[in-house]
């Protein structure tokens, strides 16, 4: 299987801010930085799932300007104590 040679999604893996559940994650995701993600796993079935526990996909078909918002707002979330 060939790589796809662009798109419009990033994943990323919200287990060392201190959310192994991405789902949970992306329920909170809102409040917490004013963005919104989906998480991986809600693209498969549900014995798949384990391995992509904690990973979100983000959309960034957006103006230069929100994504440097939205990425400012990240930047803010850290690993939870």
């Amino acid at each position: 299987m060939g790589h796809p040679q662009g798109g419009y999604f990033v994943v990323a893996d919200a287990a060392p801010l201190g959310h192994p559940d991405a789902a949970a994650f992306c329920r909170e995701l809102p409040s917490l930085a004013g963005v919104v993600g989906v998480p991986l796993s809600a693209f498969v079935l549900p014995a798949h799932r384990a391995p992509l526990n904690s990973l979100v996909r983000f959309a960034f078909c957006k103006r230069e300007s929100v994504l440097g918002q939205a990425a400012e707002r990240l930047a803010q979330l850290g690993p939870r104590r």
